[in-house]
C-alpha cells in the first residue's frame, strides 16, 4: 500500500488542509529560528576559542588597549562583548591610577549587566520553539478531532455503518496528528539543546568576568590605587601607634 501525501492533501476537507498550512508555517518558524540560533552560537564560540588566549596574553602584559581593541574586534564573541565592555569603562580609572574597591564594584556591575544583555539576546527565540513544541500536537489533534467528526457525520448521511465506512476518513484525519508530532518532535528537541548550550555559554561569561575581576585586584593592589590605601593605612597606623604597642 502506497502513502501518496500529495493526494491524501487533495483529499482532505479546507479545515484540515488549513491545520496542515498552520503546521508547516509552524515547522518552517521553528526550524529558521534554530539554523539562526545555531549559525549565531557556533559562531560565537569560535571566535571566543580565538579570543580567550589572546586577551589572557595582553592582561599579563598590562596592555589593556590591546586587550580593548582585541575584544572590540570580536563582535560575535560572547565573552569579548563582556569583557570588553567593562574594560572599557574602567581603562580610564586604571590609567590614571586612582582606582578605588567602588570602581571595582563597578566593573562587576558592568560585566553583570553585560552578560543579562547578551543572554537575553542569545535566548531570544527559544519561546518561538518552546511555543511550537508544545502546541503543534494539540493543533494537529484539532484537525484529527474534525475530521473524525467529519468522517462520522459522513457515514450518518449516507446511511451505512461499519467500520469501512469510516476508516478511510479517520486515516486521514490522523494525518494532521502525525504532522503535529513530526513538527513539534525537533522544535522540542531544538529547545532543549539551545537550552543546555546558553547555559554553558553563560558559565564562560561568568567564569572569565571573575577571572578579569581578579586581574583588576591585583592589579590594584600592585601599582595602582590600593598602594594608596596601604599608605593611608601604614600612615593612620603609625601617627595612631606611635611605634609602639597599646598600653593597657
Amino acid at each position: 500500500m502506497s502513502l501518496s501525501l500529495s493526494a491524501m492533501f487533495a483529499n482532505m476537507g479546507w479545515f484540515a488542509k488549513g491545520i496542515v498550512i498552520v503546521l508547516a508555517i509552524m515547522s518552517i518558524f521553528s526550524l529558521t529560528i534554530a539554523l539562526q540560533k545555531w549559525w549565531r552560537l557556533r559562531k560565537a564560540q569560535s571566535e571566543t576559542r580565538k579570543f580567550a588566549p589572546e586577551f589572557s596574553q595582553f592582561l599579563e602584559e598590562d596592555n589593556l588597549n590591546e586587550a580593548i581593541k582585541l575584544a572590540e574586534g570580536y563582535k560575535k564573541s560572547h565573552v569579548a562583548r563582556v569583557l570588553g565592555g567593562a574594560l572599557g569603562e574602567v581603562k580610564p580609572l586604571l590609567q590614571d591610577g586612582s582606582v578605588t574597591v567602588a570602581d571595582i564594584n563597578s566593573a562587576e556591575r558592568a560585566v553583570e549587566r553585560n552578560m543579562l544583555i547578551i543572554v537575553s539576546e542569545l535566548k531570544r527565540g527559544l519561546a518561538v520553539l518552546a511555543t511550537v513544541g508544545a502546541t503543534a500536537p494539540f493543533v494537529g489533534l484539532l484537525g484529527t478531532v474534525m475530521g473524525i467528526v467529519n468522517a462520522f457525520q459522513g457515514m450518518t448521511v449516507s446511511g451505512a455503518g461499519g467500520l469501512g465506512s469510516v476508516s478511510a476518513g479517520i486515516s486521514e484525519a490522523l494525518i494532521t496528528t502525525a504532522f503535529g508530532l513530526i513538527v513539534a518532535i525537533p522544535a522540542v528537541w531544538f529547545f532543549n539543546y539551545f537550552s543546555t548550550k546558553i547555559d554553558n555559554l553563560s558559565v564562560e561569561m561568568t567564569y572569565t568576568s571573575k577571572e578579569m575581576i581578579d586581574y583588576l585586584i591585583k592589579g590594584v593592589a600592585g601599582e595602582f590605587g590600593r598602594s594608596r590605601f596601604t599608605r593611608e593605612f601604614n600612615a593612620t597606623s603609625a601617627s595612631s601607634g606611635q611605634g609602639g604597642p597599646i598600653s593597657q
